[in-house]
């Protein structure tokens, strides 16, 4: 069995997905408008300049704090209830046209992303994949989040889920592929027979060149409605554990942190 491995932010989606429920979640009391802003303004560094790892690490850091206490059941159902107006219209066209392609091919396809399970499941849902990795948080027996991490979607810790996944699955990963922007990501390119850079940083992009990885440009956000039919989401809120933290600045912060962890 053969598998194909994507990246969620700025390879599936064209904008850092934390920072796009930003709205949502200052309409939901859980976040204040400044944050909104702080978000936003991160989310330009992120898509256009990019960040280091020690930025990434105090970001995700800050959000781990921020987040704490939250109501887990309360952000698995604004994602959810808002998942169709805040994700549907920037999906990579180039994207969902790869999904279909490995889908024809016989290949499974997984979205694999630093980003909370929150997002990342319903995501994968929605898209018709076959499955999702992602972050996830620890709660405590209210289900408010703790600030702790169970499970952190991130370098090395990427390759290691999708090496466990395709044990447990008889994947043949020589035979599969996977796709990122991120130098962040090298491990999970490097964990496949055909690694592809999308929307390559500087870094990425140099590696992709100096190993004759293919790279490839995604240019056309498109709404999934004008693809296929969009399938009906359920407003249920538990969607498992959940990672409250693979950051980037303010909320983009998820996406963003992509520092291993310290301990």
């Amino acid at each position: 069995m053969e598998a194909a491995f994507f990246d969620l932010d700025k390879t599936v989606i064209a904008r850092a997905s934390m920072a796009a429920f930003g709205h949502h979640f200052y309409q939901g009391g859980l976040i204040s408008r400044s944050t909104v802003v702080r978000a936003l303004a991160s989310q330009f560094v992120f898509l256009h300049l990019g960040a280091n790892d020690q930025k990434l690490a105090r970001i995700r850091e800050q959000v781990l704090a921020m987040t704490r206490g939250w109501d887990q059941r309360q952000v698995a159902r604004i994602v959810r209830e808002t998942l169709d107006e805040v994700v549907e219209p920037i999906i990579y066209a180039e994207a969902l046209d790869l999904i279909e392609q490995h889908h024809s091919a016989g290949r499974r396809t997984y979205i694999v992303s630093a980003s909370p399970e929150e997002i990342v499941q319903p995501l994968a849902e929605y898209l018709g994949v076959d499955g999702a990795i992602a972050s996830r948080a620890v709660v405590d027996l209210d289900g408010r989040y703790t600030g702790e991490m169970a499970f952190y979607a991130y370098g090395p810790f990427k390759a290691e889920a999708i090496r466990q996944l395709a044990a447990t699955e008889g994947i043949d990963l020589e035979a599969s592929y996977a796709y990122s922007d991120s130098y962040t990501d090298v491990p999970m390119l490097e964990a496949v027979g055909h690694p592809v850079a999308v929307n390559p940083d500087r870094v990425l992009a140099r590696l992709a060149r100096q190993r004759g990885w293919e790279v490839h440009q995604f240019l056309q956000p498109v709404r999934l409605r004008d693809r296929m039919p969009v399938p009906h989401l359920p407003t249920a809120a538990a969607v498992g554990g959940v990672a409250v933290a693979a950051t980037g600045a303010a909320l983009v912060a998820w996406r963003l942190g992509r520092q291993r962890p310290t301990g």
